[in-house]
């Protein structure tokens, strides 16, 4: 793989192509709006089939899903771009739920499975979303307690999730029930539709960041749930959650090195242009170095991050290398933006410059997705202490 230019993750032909092609959708559908859309903490639906038809939403599944193709290093040169060009993380994750809720049913669903939701959700004309996390569960994912009992052709499912991003407007939620003994062997996944009688969403969560995503606290009581909707077999669930850990966790590091940059391309216009004393911030010699330091922290993130992708690419198992990428990134975007707004100074705490929404959206990363905290165990125990 070629090496990448500065600033951008991953560089060949094919990722330049796809980085104008979204480019030139999140410039003009999502860039004018973005300040908008997060005041009003929610982007419009119709935003869906449009970038569906600009190639983003089907990035990284096989063409006979309905797909537009490509790997894992694809969908995060489009959600980079989208990062970058749209200026808005919230409206991207939005975008982007089904990255987390397709993959258990790309991998173990069978073909009804795959035809019901994974085409109609590439076209943008559903929207899914993934629910694992419950109320007193947080990071422990064996701890689920949401509870599906067979009776008959159905489940009759009890409980209740949390932290669900696209939970108030999704069609389809795949949802991590406990069939089973407790731990991790009694999970399975299940897909529960919203016009499901029993489902509901109790409350629509107001954030720190993210805005222009929905996020939501959902309730099942006694929803009747086909056993066609069971994906693969019942106590696999765990497996598939750790499947998609790595691939999200890396997603989240690539969204992370896509903030700060933005973060620091935002930053070095103003120092350019913002005049004090007779001359123009970058004129200082420790705003210079503020943007320096920001430069080098993002690129050693980056590099991580991309030497992460391409050995999962090449087949490597990459659970502790992906957790180091995600801590790395996490801390590195988080500083970044911090310096951003200091850089900005009282501009940098208003509301509609960019870096004051990219200082509030890059808080949720180093909990999302897995803490901080837990990314260190994965990594200690692979380590071996």
């Amino acid at each position: 793989m070629e090496a990448p230019k500065k600033g951008y993750l991953f560089e060949t032909d094919e990722h330049r192509a796809l980085r104008e092609q979204v480019r030139r959708f999140a410039a003009a559908e999502i860039a004018p709006n973005a300040h908008a859309w997060d005041e009003a903490n929610e982007f419009p639906r119709e935003l869906y089939p449009r970038a569906a038809k600009a190639g983003f939403l089907g990035v990284g599944y096989p063409e006979e899903l309905g797909g537009d193709g490509g790997d894992l290093s694809h969908v995060l040169c489009a959600s980079e771009e989208m990062v970058l060009a749209g200026k808005s993380v919230g409206t991207c994750v939005g975008l982007g739920s089904h990255g987390i809720a397709l993959p258990p049913i790309v991998r173990f669903g069978n073909d009804d499975q795959k035809e019901r939701f994974i085409g109609p959700t590439l076209a943008g004309e559903k929207i899914a979303a993934l629910a694992i996390t419950e109320p007193g569960g947080g990071s422990d994912v064996a701890a689920v307690r949401t509870k599906a009992v067979r009776d008959g052709d159905h489940y009759v499912v009890n409980g209740s999730k949390t932290f669900i991003t696209s939970g108030c407007r999704a069609d389809f939620i795949t949802t991590a029930v406990r069939t089973g003994e407790e731990g991790h062997g009694g999970l399975s996944m299940l897909v529960i539709e919203s016009d499901t009688p029993g489902f509901s969403v109790s409350n629509k969560l107001k954030k720190t960041g993210w805005w222009a995503s929905d996020t939501a606290e959902l309730v099942f009581e006694d929803c009747r749930v086909p056993v066609g909707n069971l994906i693969g077999q019942e106590g696999a669930g765990f497996l598939m959650i750790m499947m998609n850990f790595v691939t999200e966790r890396l997603s989240l590091a690539g969204q992370c090195v896509a903030i700060a940059e933005l973060a620091y391309r935002e930053s070095v216009d103003y120092a350019k242009e913002r005049r004090a004393f007779g001359q123009n911030l970058a004129g200082f010699q420790v705003i210079r170095h503020k943007l320096a330091d920001m430069a080098t922290r993002i690129a050693a993130a980056r590099a991580l991050t991309g030497e992460c992708v391409t050995r999962y690419l090449d087949g490597e198992q990459t659970p502790s290398l992906a957790a180091m990428a995600k801590n790395t990134a996490t801390d590195m975007c988080s500083s970044v933006c911090d310096q951003a707004v200091q850089i900005h100074g009282g501009y940098g705490y208003m509301r509609e410059y960019v870096v004051e929404r990219l200082y509030r959206d890059a808080r949720l990363y180093p909990i999302g997705g897995g803490t901080r905290e837990i990314m260190n165990e994965i990594i200690g125990k692979v380590e071996g202490y």
